[in-house]
């Protein structure tokens, strides 16, 4: 019934889903470009039409009652960001724990215009030894897109390079809030795996 729903809205606004879902049991899944609270709703209606089962973070108190049963129910995992523990370690423990989890997020983090894009992401992928799907929306094209897997070789200079090429012809609804496609200095250097 969601498919039909979802499929209904985005032939309606003229939007398209392009490529295949991962069909791999883990992987990162990064959501790009984040510019706008429209991104939301059009990737909430891709989930659905696709049947993805992606989880995500969200700080450990929206999960407490009236409503974290709604926020597990759609796939989200609560994080305490005030232990000492971080929270990259905390993801990387929660995909150890599965054997299917595609954890998704935007690695922008934020949808005003930064100068270079946050780093958990990669940290994760790399430390959890699971690959990185690409996933974009495009408002030129009207294409919410399943792009390549990117299998992360610890170099995070390189590996944004490349992120940086596939995502520079990709717009946003707001693309004056495009953020730089770059780590941030202070921690692009090379990952290792646990």
């Amino acid at each position: 019934m969601l498919r039909l729903i979802a499929k209904f809205w985005l032939s309606l606004w003229g939007w398209k889903v392009v490529g295949e879902k991962p069909t791999i049991d883990k992987c990162v899944i990064i959501f790009a470009p984040h510019t706008s609270n429209w991104d939301v709703l059009i990737l909430l209606l891709v989930k659905w039409y696709s049947g993805l089962q992606p989880t995500f973070i969200g700080k450990h108190t929206l999960f407490w009652p009236p409503l974290g049963w709604f926020f597990r129910a759609i796939g989200g995992e609560p994080v305490n960001r005030s232990k000492a523990e971080n929270v990259v370690d905390q993801i990387v423990a929660k995909f150890n724990e599965k054997q299917h989890m595609h954890f998704a997020l935007s690695p922008e983090g934020t949808r005003s215009k930064k100068d270079h894009w946050k780093t958990g992401f990669y940290r994760v992928a790399v430390k959890a030894g699971v690959p990185i799907q690409l996933v974009y929306l495009d408002t030129t094209t009207k294409e919410v897109g399943f792009g390549p897997i990117l299998e992360p070789c610890g170099d995070m200079q390189r590996d944004f390079e490349w992120l940086a090429e596939f995502y520079r012809d990709k717009k946003g609804f707001r693309p004056e809030l495009l953020s730089d496609i770059r780590a941030n200095s202070e921690k692009s250097t090379d990952v290792k795996t646990q």
